[in-house]
């Protein structure tokens, strides 16, 4: 997901065009050099996205190319879906950048199959200060087949209900804890005229959070366990139908703002329908409080959003703790990468990688780093409340999901979030999702 996150098939690498919200470049190359300065030749490359995480990547690529001027990086950030199409390009005509951003999980194991990216092992292995820094079960999301492949580069992400505590204050209201309760609460906003919920349907992956988190709550992990491992029918479980049934329940009460399906998570179109009183709850991923702390700055400082974890479902055999999302995101090497590149990344991970200065930034931002004994630094901070929920979410959280399009290979993954957007748009029926899924675990 968003962030997540979330997510799709391959354009020429010409059709990806930049632009200074959706393509927005910059990069970082040396001593003073700023944002789309030319980098020396045979620098190091870096991609990654826009959003939460570019201003914490920005200053710490450029603190560690000023001080390490001879191994130079240069990044360059890409919105959420114009990168997707642009790595996967890259990726299979062995083009890659040095330093690739990833979610992990099946995307990442298409580019460990293609032998597009190195295996990490013997370095971590090798570099304690590296293997030591992560909370371990982050670490383990960087792990193929028994391989590191990817490193943990930022922070915290999983999915968290976000509410605007003014709208429920107006009508009495308390966020939901079950889902019971949330349907009540379609027929308590829509009648003061507001959306119960934002969603940007128009990007597709915010979707995915809906029936990531229903489909654990009432059948537990091991449903999308064997959905990953291609068990021959998989989908066919009831509970995914249930899950299913119930977002189209949700959808027919009026659930969700109308014309939802061309709102854009991207350009956190959805986050402003929250912040403006427009709809009086979000599912989305804890990244965007750090994007709201900086696009909506007199919301946050009023104390309005409000935040908890997603309810519970009445006879649910899932864990309430569990929690979906991203781990985190991760740095890969690519295999291509010339000797004076791929020294210049391995030494960014070792060295130049969530320094304490990194972490300052990460916090300050408002994002959890992903490291161990952070729990200080977290209660010192503006933001502790948010931080401590997303940072209790995820250590105590019995099962923590990577977001489904990024677990899934890239294929069965675009056409996940195809036919999800048709159950959305209530032009597919459960049953009908259920077969058309069941076959790509066959091809």
């Amino acid at each position: 997901m968003q962030q997540g996150l979330s997510r799709r098939s391959f354009l020429a690498l010409a059709g990806v065009a930049a632009t200074t919200t959706g393509l927005a470049a910059c990069g970082t190359a040396g001593p003073g050099a700023g944002p789309g300065a030319a980098a020396p030749a045979d620098s190091a490359t870096m991609w990654g996205l826009t959003g939460a995480n570019q201003d914490y990547v920005d200053k710490s690529v450029a603190a560690w190319s000023k001080a390490h001027p001879d191994q130079a990086i240069k990044v360059d950030f890409f919105a959420n879906d114009a990168f997707k199409t642009k790595i996967r390009t890259a990726v299979g005509a062995g083009q890659g950048p040095t330093l690739m951003w990833s979610w992990g999980g099946g995307v990442l194991k298409s580019y460990t199959d293609a032998g597009q990216v190195l295996d990490l092992s013997s370095f971590v292995a090798q570099n304690p200060v590296v293997r030591d820094r992560y909370i371990p079960s982050v670490l383990t999301s960087g792990v193929i087949d028994g391989k590191t492949y990817g490193l943990a580069n930022n922070n915290l992400q999983p999915i968290v209900l976000y509410y605007n505590k003014e709208i429920f204050a107006k009508a009495g209201a308390s966020p939901p804890t079950t889902w019971d309760e949330l349907m009540a609460l379609v027929g308590t906003f829509k009648a003061q005229g507001i959306a119960p919920f934002a969603l940007g349907g128009q990007s597709k992956w915010p979707n995915l959070m809906w029936i990531e988190y229903l489909l654990d709550r009432i059948g537990g992990p091991e449903v999308f366990r064997r959905i990953v491992a291609k068990s021959p029918g998989a989908w066919s479980d009831p509970a995914v139908n249930e899950a299913l049934r119930r977002i189209q329940q949700l959808v027919d009460a009026g659930g969700f703002i109308s014309g939802f399906s061309s709102i854009a998570a991207d350009s956190n179109a959805d986050q402003a329908l929250l912040f403006t009183g427009k709809a009086a709850m979000l599912l989305q991923g804890s990244w965007i409080y750090q994007t709201l702390k900086t696009g909506a700055p007199d919301f946050m400082k009023s104390g309005k959003l409000g935040f908890t974890t997603f309810p519970t479902v009445a006879g649910g055999t899932g864990d309430p703790k569990n929690v979906v999302g991203n781990p985190s995101n991760f740095w890969s090497v690519s295999a291509s990468a010339t000797e004076k590149q791929r020294q210049a990344a391995l030494a960014y991970l070792k060295d130049g990688l969530l320094t304490p200065a990194d972490v300052d930034t990460m916090i300050a931002d408002g994002g959890v780093p992903v490291l161990r004994g952070v729990e200080g630094r977290l209660a010192a901070s503006a933001d502790k409340d948010f931080l401590n929920l997303v940072y209790g979410m995820a250590t105590a959280a019995p099962n923590f999901q990577l977001s489904w399009d990024q677990a899934l290979g890239p294929a069965q993954a675009d056409a996940l979030l195809a036919n999800l957007d048709q159950i959305f748009l209530k032009s597919m029926t459960p049953e009908q999702f259920v077969a058309t899924m069941n076959q790509t675990i066959a091809t």
